[in-house]
Protein backbone atom coordinates (compact mmCIF):
# COMPACT_ATOMS: atom_id res chain seq x y z
CA UNK A 1 0.00 0.00 0.00
CA UNK A 2 1.44 3.35 -1.01
CA UNK A 3 1.29 6.19 1.46
CA UNK A 4 -1.51 8.57 0.53
CA UNK A 5 -0.47 12.20 0.29
CA UNK A 6 -2.52 14.23 2.78
CA UNK A 7 -3.29 16.77 0.03
CA UNK A 8 -6.09 14.47 -1.18
CA UNK A 9 -8.42 16.51 1.04
CA UNK A 10 -10.48 19.31 -0.46
CA UNK A 11 -8.20 22.31 -0.70
CA UNK A 12 -10.77 24.94 -1.56
CA UNK A 13 -10.58 28.21 0.32
CA UNK A 14 -14.05 27.51 1.70
CA UNK A 15 -13.06 24.13 3.12
CA UNK A 16 -9.80 25.43 4.58
CA UNK A 17 -11.63 28.30 6.26
CA UNK A 18 -14.22 25.91 7.72
CA UNK A 19 -11.50 23.64 9.11
CA UNK A 20 -9.76 26.62 10.70
CA UNK A 21 -13.03 27.80 12.23
CA UNK A 22 -13.63 24.37 13.72
CA UNK A 23 -10.08 24.31 15.05
CA UNK A 24 -10.52 27.72 16.68
CA UNK A 25 -13.72 26.49 18.32
CA UNK A 26 -11.90 23.50 19.81
CA UNK A 27 -9.17 25.77 21.16
CA UNK A 28 -11.60 28.25 22.71
CA UNK A 29 -11.20 28.98 26.41
CA UNK A 30 -14.66 27.52 27.09
CA UNK A 31 -13.39 24.00 26.29
CA UNK A 32 -9.73 24.44 27.20
CA UNK A 33 -10.14 22.17 30.23
CA UNK A 34 -11.21 19.18 28.10
CA UNK A 35 -9.08 19.61 24.96
CA UNK A 36 -5.42 18.63 25.26
CA UNK A 37 -4.37 19.32 21.68
CA UNK A 38 -5.92 19.52 18.19
CA UNK A 39 -4.15 17.76 15.31
CA UNK A 40 -4.42 18.33 11.57
CA UNK A 41 -2.63 17.86 8.26
CA UNK A 42 -2.30 20.96 6.08
CA UNK A 43 -0.92 19.80 2.76
CA UNK A 44 2.46 18.27 3.56
CA UNK A 45 2.65 20.06 6.92
CA UNK A 46 1.34 18.57 10.17
CA UNK A 47 0.11 20.77 12.98
CA UNK A 48 -0.55 20.23 16.67
CA UNK A 49 -2.28 23.16 18.36
CA UNK A 50 -3.09 23.68 22.03
CA UNK A 51 -4.58 26.71 23.78
CA UNK A 52 -1.07 27.84 24.77
CA UNK A 53 0.89 27.14 21.59
CA UNK A 54 1.32 25.15 18.41
CA UNK A 55 3.92 23.37 16.34
CA UNK A 56 4.04 22.78 12.59
CA UNK A 57 6.32 20.05 11.29
CA UNK A 58 7.03 18.01 8.18
CA UNK A 59 8.54 14.61 7.47
CA UNK A 60 11.16 13.32 5.05
CA UNK A 61 12.23 9.83 4.04
CA UNK A 62 14.88 8.29 6.27
CA UNK A 63 15.57 4.78 5.02
CA UNK A 64 12.27 2.90 5.36
CA UNK A 65 11.08 5.41 7.98
CA UNK A 66 10.71 9.12 8.57
CA UNK A 67 12.67 11.93 10.08
CA UNK A 68 10.86 15.04 11.24
CA UNK A 69 11.77 18.72 11.12
CA UNK A 70 10.10 21.63 12.85
CA UNK A 71 8.71 24.26 10.49
CA UNK A 72 7.31 26.69 13.02
CA UNK A 73 6.55 27.02 16.73
CA UNK A 74 4.18 29.58 18.23
CA UNK A 75 4.21 29.79 22.01
CA UNK A 76 4.72 26.35 23.59
CA UNK A 77 5.31 23.32 21.40
CA UNK A 78 2.59 20.98 22.71
CA UNK A 79 4.39 17.85 21.44
CA UNK A 80 7.93 18.78 22.52
CA UNK A 81 7.95 16.41 25.50
CA UNK A 82 8.01 12.84 24.20
CA UNK A 83 9.55 11.12 27.23
CA UNK A 84 8.61 7.44 27.52
CA UNK A 85 9.44 7.17 31.22
CA UNK A 86 7.06 9.87 32.49
CA UNK A 87 4.68 8.79 35.29
CA UNK A 88 6.28 5.40 35.88
CA UNK A 89 6.24 3.33 38.08
CA UNK A 90 2.77 3.27 39.63
CA UNK A 91 3.61 5.45 42.64
CA UNK A 92 4.72 8.26 40.33
CA UNK A 93 1.64 7.86 38.16
CA UNK A 94 -0.66 8.11 41.16
CA UNK A 95 1.24 11.07 42.56
CA UNK A 96 0.60 12.95 39.30
CA UNK A 97 -3.09 12.33 38.76
CA UNK A 98 -4.85 14.48 36.16
CA UNK A 99 -1.63 15.96 34.72
CA UNK A 100 -1.84 19.31 32.99
CA UNK A 101 -0.84 19.47 29.32
CA UNK A 102 2.36 21.24 30.32
CA UNK A 103 3.33 18.29 32.55
CA UNK A 104 2.39 15.51 30.16
CA UNK A 105 4.46 13.66 27.58
CA UNK A 106 3.52 12.25 24.20
CA UNK A 107 5.86 9.42 23.15
CA UNK A 108 6.68 9.19 19.42
CA UNK A 109 4.19 12.01 18.87
CA UNK A 110 5.32 13.25 15.44
CA UNK A 111 5.20 9.74 14.01
CA UNK A 112 1.85 9.09 15.65
CA UNK A 113 0.31 12.19 14.11
CA UNK A 114 1.74 11.68 10.63
CA UNK A 115 0.75 8.03 10.26
CA UNK A 116 -2.92 8.68 10.89
CA UNK A 117 -3.28 11.28 8.17
CA UNK A 118 -1.93 8.86 5.58
CA UNK A 119 -5.36 7.20 5.50
CA UNK A 120 -7.84 8.46 2.87
CA UNK A 121 -10.61 8.33 5.49
CA UNK A 122 -8.66 10.24 8.15
CA UNK A 123 -10.45 13.26 9.61
CA UNK A 124 -9.79 16.94 9.07
CA UNK A 125 -9.08 17.40 12.78
CA UNK A 126 -8.34 15.11 15.71
CA UNK A 127 -9.49 16.54 19.03
CA UNK A 128 -7.44 14.89 21.77
CA UNK A 129 -9.19 14.76 25.13
CA UNK A 130 -7.39 16.21 28.15
CA UNK A 131 -6.02 13.56 30.51
CA UNK A 132 -8.50 14.49 33.24
CA UNK A 133 -11.57 14.64 31.00
CA UNK A 134 -14.48 12.46 32.07
CA UNK A 135 -16.66 12.15 28.97
CA UNK A 136 -19.78 12.41 31.09
CA UNK A 137 -22.41 12.79 28.37
CA UNK A 138 -20.45 10.89 25.75
CA UNK A 139 -20.57 7.49 27.43
CA UNK A 140 -17.56 8.28 29.59
CA UNK A 141 -16.09 6.24 32.42
CA UNK A 142 -13.88 6.68 35.46
CA UNK A 143 -11.07 5.06 33.49
CA UNK A 144 -10.36 6.64 30.09
CA UNK A 145 -8.13 6.29 27.03
CA UNK A 146 -7.91 7.59 23.46
CA UNK A 147 -5.19 10.22 23.90
CA UNK A 148 -1.53 9.83 22.89
CA UNK A 149 -0.53 11.13 26.32
CA UNK A 150 1.80 8.69 28.03
CA UNK A 151 -0.49 6.99 30.57
CA UNK A 152 -3.29 6.40 28.05
CA UNK A 153 -0.83 5.21 25.40
CA UNK A 154 1.29 2.94 27.63
CA UNK A 155 0.37 -0.74 27.32
CA UNK A 156 2.22 -3.52 29.15
CA UNK A 157 4.63 -5.71 27.22
CA UNK A 158 6.08 -8.97 28.56
CA UNK A 159 7.95 -11.48 26.39
CA UNK A 160 8.89 -14.78 28.01
CA UNK A 161 9.84 -18.40 27.50
CA UNK A 162 11.76 -20.19 24.77
CA UNK A 163 14.14 -18.01 22.79
CA UNK A 164 13.82 -15.01 25.11
CA UNK A 165 16.55 -13.57 27.33
CA UNK A 166 15.76 -13.55 31.05
CA UNK A 167 16.40 -9.87 31.71
CA UNK A 168 13.61 -9.12 34.17
CA UNK A 169 12.15 -5.63 34.02
CA UNK A 170 14.17 -3.28 31.83
CA UNK A 171 13.93 0.55 31.71
CA UNK A 172 12.79 0.66 28.11
CA UNK A 173 9.75 1.29 25.97
CA UNK A 174 8.79 0.12 22.51
CA UNK A 175 5.69 0.49 20.33
CA UNK A 176 2.81 -1.90 19.77
CA UNK A 177 3.73 -2.00 16.08
CA UNK A 178 7.06 -3.54 17.14
CA UNK A 179 5.40 -6.67 18.54
CA UNK A 180 4.51 -8.48 15.28
CA UNK A 181 8.02 -8.22 13.77
CA UNK A 182 9.51 -9.21 17.15
CA UNK A 183 7.37 -12.36 17.21
CA UNK A 184 8.44 -13.24 13.67
CA UNK A 185 12.11 -12.72 14.55
CA UNK A 186 11.65 -14.79 17.72
CA UNK A 187 10.22 -17.67 15.68
CA UNK A 188 13.26 -17.57 13.43
CA UNK A 189 11.44 -16.39 10.30
CA UNK A 190 13.60 -15.29 7.40
CA UNK A 191 13.12 -11.58 6.65
CA UNK A 192 12.50 -10.47 3.10
CA UNK A 193 11.28 -7.51 1.09
CA UNK A 194 8.28 -5.54 2.29
CA UNK A 195 6.81 -2.06 2.57
CA UNK A 196 8.19 0.18 5.30
CA UNK A 197 6.78 2.99 7.40
CA UNK A 198 7.17 5.61 4.65
CA UNK A 199 5.49 3.47 1.99
CA UNK A 200 8.67 2.55 0.13
CA UNK A 201 10.31 -0.86 -0.21
CA UNK A 202 12.28 -2.02 2.81
CA UNK A 203 14.60 -4.99 3.07
CA UNK A 204 14.78 -7.24 6.12
CA UNK A 205 11.03 -7.00 6.66
CA UNK A 206 9.15 -9.72 8.53
CA UNK A 207 5.70 -8.66 7.32
CA UNK A 208 4.31 -7.37 4.05
CA UNK A 209 3.73 -3.94 5.59
CA UNK A 210 6.03 -3.31 8.55
CA UNK A 211 5.94 0.01 10.39
CA UNK A 212 7.54 -1.36 13.58
CA UNK A 213 10.95 -2.81 14.35
CA UNK A 214 11.83 -6.21 15.78
CA UNK A 215 13.20 -5.87 19.32
CA UNK A 216 16.00 -8.33 18.63
CA UNK A 217 18.16 -7.28 21.60
CA UNK A 218 15.84 -9.17 23.95
CA UNK A 219 15.94 -12.40 21.93
CA UNK A 220 18.28 -15.24 22.87
CA UNK A 221 19.78 -16.01 19.48
CA UNK A 222 22.06 -18.66 21.01
CA UNK A 223 19.04 -20.77 21.89
CA UNK A 224 16.77 -22.62 19.45
CA UNK A 225 13.74 -20.56 18.41
CA UNK A 226 10.44 -21.55 20.02
CA UNK A 227 8.22 -24.03 18.25
CA UNK A 228 5.09 -22.22 19.45
CA UNK A 229 4.13 -18.69 20.47
CA UNK A 230 1.11 -17.76 22.59
CA UNK A 231 0.03 -14.12 22.63
CA UNK A 232 -2.20 -12.79 25.44
CA UNK A 233 -4.00 -9.46 25.25
CA UNK A 234 -5.49 -7.93 28.41
CA UNK A 235 -7.67 -5.24 26.91
CA UNK A 236 -7.33 -1.83 28.51
CA UNK A 237 -4.84 -2.89 31.20
CA UNK A 238 -2.78 -0.07 32.71
CA UNK A 239 0.85 -1.25 32.55
CA UNK A 240 1.95 0.23 35.89
CA UNK A 241 -1.04 -1.29 37.67
CA UNK A 242 -0.51 -4.69 36.09
CA UNK A 243 3.19 -4.82 36.96
CA UNK A 244 2.47 -3.65 40.51
CA UNK A 245 -0.20 -6.30 41.09
CA UNK A 246 2.13 -8.99 39.76
CA UNK A 247 4.92 -7.83 42.05
CA UNK A 248 2.55 -7.83 45.05
CA UNK A 249 1.50 -11.43 44.45
CA UNK A 250 -2.01 -10.61 43.20
CA UNK A 251 -1.26 -11.93 39.70
CA UNK A 252 1.06 -14.92 40.17
CA UNK A 253 0.79 -16.22 36.61
CA UNK A 254 1.67 -12.86 35.11
CA UNK A 255 4.53 -12.69 37.64
CA UNK A 256 5.66 -16.09 36.41
CA UNK A 257 5.85 -14.78 32.84
CA UNK A 258 7.76 -11.73 34.03
CA UNK A 259 10.29 -13.98 35.76
CA UNK A 260 10.66 -16.14 32.65
CA UNK A 261 11.71 -13.34 30.32
CA UNK A 262 11.73 -9.58 29.87
CA UNK A 263 9.27 -6.85 30.80
CA UNK A 264 9.38 -3.40 29.23
CA UNK A 265 9.14 -1.20 32.30
CA UNK A 266 7.89 1.80 30.33
CA UNK A 267 5.57 -0.36 28.24
CA UNK A 268 4.69 -0.56 24.57
CA UNK A 269 3.11 2.62 23.22
CA UNK A 270 -0.17 2.26 21.40
CA UNK A 271 -1.02 4.16 18.24
CA UNK A 272 -3.16 7.23 17.65
CA UNK A 273 -6.02 6.87 18.36
CA UNK A 274 -5.36 4.78 21.48
CA UNK A 275 -8.58 2.81 21.18
CA UNK A 276 -9.44 -0.86 20.94
CA UNK A 277 -9.69 -2.33 17.48
CA UNK A 278 -7.27 0.13 15.87
CA UNK A 279 -4.57 -1.16 18.21
CA UNK A 280 -5.57 -4.82 18.28
CA UNK A 281 -4.96 -4.62 14.54
CA UNK A 282 -1.67 -2.75 14.96
CA UNK A 283 -0.38 -5.47 17.30
CA UNK A 284 -1.39 -8.19 14.88
CA UNK A 285 -0.05 -6.52 11.71
CA UNK A 286 2.93 -4.39 12.76
CA UNK A 287 1.27 -1.46 10.95
CA UNK A 288 -0.21 1.80 12.19
CA UNK A 289 -3.96 2.51 11.96
CA UNK A 290 -3.33 5.03 9.19
CA UNK A 291 -1.81 2.20 7.14
CA UNK A 292 -3.80 -0.92 8.05
CA UNK A 293 -7.17 0.79 7.60
CA UNK A 294 -8.91 0.22 10.96
CA UNK A 295 -8.78 3.89 11.90
CA UNK A 296 -10.86 4.06 15.05
CA UNK A 297 -13.81 2.40 16.72
CA UNK A 298 -15.88 4.55 14.34
CA UNK A 299 -15.02 6.87 11.47
CA UNK A 300 -16.51 8.47 8.33
CA UNK A 301 -15.94 7.04 4.85
CA UNK A 302 -15.83 10.06 2.53
CA UNK A 303 -16.04 7.99 -0.64
CA UNK A 304 -19.16 6.06 0.35
CA UNK A 305 -20.57 8.87 2.48
CA UNK A 306 -21.25 6.57 5.40
CA UNK A 307 -20.26 5.94 9.00
CA UNK A 308 -18.02 2.95 9.62
CA UNK A 309 -18.31 1.17 12.97
CA UNK A 310 -15.98 -1.74 13.72
CA UNK A 311 -15.72 -2.09 17.49
CA UNK A 312 -19.11 -3.34 18.60
CA UNK A 313 -20.58 -6.83 19.00
CA UNK A 314 -22.75 -6.22 15.95
CA UNK A 315 -19.77 -5.34 13.75
CA UNK A 316 -16.88 -7.51 15.01
CA UNK A 317 -17.77 -10.29 12.60
CA UNK A 318 -17.17 -8.04 9.58
CA UNK A 319 -14.64 -5.55 10.99
CA UNK A 320 -11.76 -6.87 8.89
CA UNK A 321 -13.61 -6.00 5.69
CA UNK A 322 -11.85 -2.65 6.18
CA UNK A 323 -8.36 -4.13 6.56
CA UNK A 324 -6.05 -2.90 3.81
CA UNK A 325 -5.24 -5.81 1.45
CA UNK A 326 -1.58 -4.80 1.38
CA UNK A 327 -1.26 -5.52 5.10
CA UNK A 328 -0.36 -8.97 6.43
CA UNK A 329 -1.54 -10.29 9.77
CA UNK A 330 0.64 -12.36 12.09
CA UNK A 331 -1.52 -15.37 11.27
CA UNK A 332 -0.75 -14.95 7.58
CA UNK A 333 2.93 -14.17 8.14
CA UNK A 334 3.47 -17.22 10.36
CA UNK A 335 1.80 -19.53 7.86
CA UNK A 336 3.79 -18.02 4.97
CA UNK A 337 7.11 -18.34 6.81
CA UNK A 338 6.35 -21.83 8.16
CA UNK A 339 4.29 -23.70 5.55
CA UNK A 340 1.85 -26.18 7.02
CA UNK A 341 1.72 -24.44 10.40
CA UNK A 342 -1.52 -23.56 12.17
CA UNK A 343 -2.51 -20.13 13.51
CA UNK A 344 -5.39 -19.67 15.94
CA UNK A 345 -7.33 -16.52 16.88
CA UNK A 346 -9.47 -16.63 20.02
CA UNK A 347 -12.18 -14.01 20.62
CA UNK A 348 -10.41 -11.55 18.32
CA UNK A 349 -12.08 -9.48 15.57
CA UNK A 350 -8.72 -9.11 13.78
CA UNK A 351 -8.65 -12.71 12.59
CA UNK A 352 -7.74 -12.52 8.89
CA UNK A 353 -5.75 -15.59 7.92
CA UNK A 354 -6.35 -17.59 11.10
CA UNK A 355 -7.16 -21.28 10.76
CA UNK A 356 -9.59 -20.99 13.66
CA UNK A 357 -11.57 -17.98 14.84
CA UNK A 358 -14.89 -17.78 16.66
CA UNK A 359 -15.90 -15.04 14.23
CA UNK A 360 -14.92 -17.31 11.36
CA UNK A 361 -17.27 -19.92 12.81
CA UNK A 362 -20.03 -17.31 12.92
CA UNK A 363 -19.35 -16.22 9.34
CA UNK A 364 -19.68 -19.87 8.33
CA UNK A 365 -23.06 -20.08 10.03
CA UNK A 366 -21.87 -22.52 12.70
CA UNK A 367 -23.63 -22.82 16.04
CA UNK A 368 -21.62 -21.22 18.85
CA UNK A 369 -21.23 -22.94 22.21
CA UNK A 370 -22.83 -20.97 25.02
CA UNK A 371 -21.06 -20.53 28.36
CA UNK A 372 -22.63 -21.79 31.59
CA UNK A 373 -24.49 -19.40 33.90
CA UNK A 374 -22.12 -16.76 35.25
CA UNK A 375 -22.76 -17.99 38.80
CA UNK A 376 -21.04 -21.26 37.86
CA UNK A 377 -17.97 -19.74 36.21
CA UNK A 378 -14.56 -20.40 37.76
CA UNK A 379 -12.22 -17.47 38.32
CA UNK A 380 -15.05 -14.96 38.60
CA UNK A 381 -15.41 -12.33 41.32
CA UNK A 382 -19.13 -12.65 41.92
CA UNK A 383 -19.54 -9.44 43.91
CA UNK A 384 -18.92 -7.44 40.73
CA UNK A 385 -20.96 -9.64 38.40
CA UNK A 386 -24.42 -8.62 39.61
CA UNK A 387 -24.04 -4.82 39.80
CA UNK A 388 -21.84 -4.38 36.68
CA UNK A 389 -23.30 -5.92 33.53
CA UNK A 390 -20.06 -5.36 31.58
CA UNK A 391 -18.19 -7.39 34.22
CA UNK A 392 -20.71 -10.20 33.84
CA UNK A 393 -20.62 -10.17 30.04
CA UNK A 394 -16.81 -10.01 29.84
CA UNK A 395 -16.45 -12.81 32.40
CA UNK A 396 -18.64 -15.03 30.24
CA UNK A 397 -16.70 -14.19 27.09
CA UNK A 398 -13.30 -14.67 28.72
CA UNK A 399 -14.38 -18.04 30.07
CA UNK A 400 -15.06 -19.14 26.50
CA UNK A 401 -11.55 -18.00 25.56
CA UNK A 402 -10.06 -20.50 28.01
CA UNK A 403 -12.37 -23.25 26.77
CA UNK A 404 -11.38 -22.60 23.16
CA UNK A 405 -7.67 -22.56 23.99
CA UNK A 406 -7.67 -25.68 26.14
CA UNK A 407 -9.83 -27.51 23.59
CA UNK A 408 -7.63 -26.73 20.61
CA UNK A 409 -4.41 -27.36 22.54
CA UNK A 410 -5.78 -30.72 23.72
CA UNK A 411 -5.93 -31.76 20.08
CA UNK A 412 -9.69 -31.95 19.60
CA UNK A 413 -12.27 -29.15 19.65
CA UNK A 414 -15.75 -28.74 18.13
CA UNK A 415 -15.49 -32.03 16.29
CA UNK A 416 -12.14 -31.16 14.69
CA UNK A 417 -8.70 -32.57 15.40
CA UNK A 418 -6.04 -29.89 15.83
CA UNK A 419 -2.25 -30.04 15.66
CA UNK A 420 -0.54 -27.77 18.17
CA UNK A 421 -0.68 -24.26 16.72
CA UNK A 422 2.48 -22.41 15.78
CA UNK A 423 0.82 -19.14 16.85
CA UNK A 424 -2.14 -18.72 19.19
CA UNK A 425 -3.67 -15.37 20.08
CA UNK A 426 -6.05 -14.95 23.02
CA UNK A 427 -8.03 -11.76 23.62
CA UNK A 428 -9.27 -11.17 27.20
CA UNK A 429 -11.81 -8.37 27.62
CA UNK A 430 -12.58 -8.24 31.36
CA UNK A 431 -9.80 -5.83 32.30
CA UNK A 432 -11.10 -3.19 29.90
CA UNK A 433 -14.61 -3.38 31.33
CA UNK A 434 -13.40 -3.16 34.93
CA UNK A 435 -10.73 -0.48 34.44
CA UNK A 436 -13.31 1.67 32.66
CA UNK A 437 -15.91 1.12 35.37
CA UNK A 438 -13.85 1.91 38.46
CA UNK A 439 -10.68 3.45 37.12
CA UNK A 440 -7.30 1.70 37.07
CA UNK A 441 -6.70 1.89 40.84
CA UNK A 442 -10.06 0.50 41.94
CA UNK A 443 -11.03 -2.75 43.63
CA UNK A 444 -12.97 -3.81 40.56
CA UNK A 445 -9.86 -3.30 38.40
CA UNK A 446 -7.80 -5.37 40.83
CA UNK A 447 -10.43 -8.13 40.79
CA UNK A 448 -10.43 -8.20 36.99
CA UNK A 449 -6.66 -8.71 36.93
CA UNK A 450 -6.92 -11.51 39.49
CA UNK A 451 -9.70 -13.23 37.53
CA UNK A 452 -7.80 -12.88 34.24
CA UNK A 453 -4.56 -14.03 35.84
CA UNK A 454 -6.29 -17.23 36.96
CA UNK A 455 -7.51 -17.81 33.41
CA UNK A 456 -3.95 -17.23 32.17
CA UNK A 457 -2.95 -19.95 34.62
CA UNK A 458 -5.26 -22.33 32.78
CA UNK A 459 -3.61 -21.34 29.51
CA UNK A 460 -0.16 -22.09 30.94
CA UNK A 461 -1.42 -25.41 32.35
CA UNK A 462 -2.76 -26.41 28.93
CA UNK A 463 0.63 -25.75 27.33
CA UNK A 464 2.25 -27.74 30.13
CA UNK A 465 -0.10 -30.69 29.52
CA UNK A 466 0.76 -30.58 25.83
CA UNK A 467 4.38 -31.27 26.80
CA UNK A 468 5.86 -28.28 24.97
CA UNK A 469 6.12 -25.64 27.69
CA UNK A 470 9.91 -25.40 27.38
CA UNK A 471 9.54 -25.00 23.62
CA UNK A 472 6.92 -22.25 23.80
CA UNK A 473 7.26 -18.48 24.04
CA UNK A 474 4.59 -16.19 25.47
CA UNK A 475 3.90 -12.49 25.17
CA UNK A 476 1.42 -10.37 27.08
CA UNK A 477 0.29 -6.91 26.11
CA UNK A 478 -2.73 -4.60 25.89
CA UNK A 479 -4.24 -2.42 23.20
CA UNK A 480 -3.78 0.82 25.16
CA UNK A 481 -3.36 2.09 28.68
CA UNK A 482 -6.04 3.41 31.00
CA UNK A 483 -5.98 6.66 32.96
CA UNK A 484 -7.97 7.82 35.97
CA UNK A 485 -10.30 10.63 34.88
CA UNK A 486 -11.48 13.44 37.11
CA UNK A 487 -15.26 13.25 37.79
CA UNK A 488 -15.25 17.05 38.10
CA UNK A 489 -13.63 17.60 34.69
CA UNK A 490 -16.67 17.31 32.44
CA UNK A 491 -17.93 18.98 29.32
CA UNK A 492 -18.60 18.48 25.65
CA UNK A 493 -17.01 20.40 22.79
CA UNK A 494 -20.10 19.93 20.60
CA UNK A 495 -21.53 23.26 21.78
CA UNK A 496 -18.37 25.09 20.73
CA UNK A 497 -18.35 23.39 17.32
CA UNK A 498 -22.07 24.06 16.86
CA UNK A 499 -21.52 27.74 17.65
CA UNK A 500 -18.82 27.95 14.96
CA UNK A 501 -21.47 27.42 12.28
CA UNK A 502 -19.40 24.70 10.62
CA UNK A 503 -21.07 21.58 9.26
CA UNK A 504 -19.23 18.64 10.83
CA UNK A 505 -19.32 15.07 12.05
CA UNK A 506 -17.59 13.99 15.28
CA UNK A 507 -16.79 10.28 15.05
CA UNK A 508 -15.51 8.40 18.08
CA UNK A 509 -15.61 11.67 20.07
CA UNK A 510 -12.32 12.80 18.50
CA UNK A 511 -12.38 12.55 14.68
CA UNK A 512 -13.80 15.80 13.29
CA UNK A 513 -14.89 15.74 9.63
CA UNK A 514 -15.66 19.23 8.30
CA UNK A 515 -18.29 19.55 5.54
CA UNK A 516 -18.48 15.73 5.35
Amino acid sequence: MAVVDPTYRPETDEHREAVERAQRALLDSAVEHIVEVVLRADGDIYEAAAPDGRVRFRREHDGPGWRFSIVEVEGRNPLADQAVDRFSPLAEERANAYPDRTENSYPFAYEQVAQLFDAPASPDLVAVHASAHNWENQGGHRGEHGSISVVQARAPFILAGAGVKQLGMIPRACKLVDIAPTVMALLGAEPGSGIGLNGSQRQEAFLARQDGEAQEAILDTAAPPPEHVVGLLLDGANANVLYDLANRGDAPNIARLMEMGVTFGYGAMSSLPTVTLANHTSILTGAYPGHHGILNNAWWDRVQGTQVITNSPMHWISAMDWLDPGVETLYQAVKRAFPGSVAVSINEPCDTGADYSIFGCMRNGEEIDRPPPVEELPHTTQRFVRPVKEYKWSSLIDHTAVEQFTGIWSGHYRGTSWPMPKFTWVNFSLTDAAFHEGGPYSEIARASVQDTDARIGEILDAVQRAGVFDRTAFFLTADHGMEESNPECTGNWAEALDASGVDYRDEGYMFIYVNP
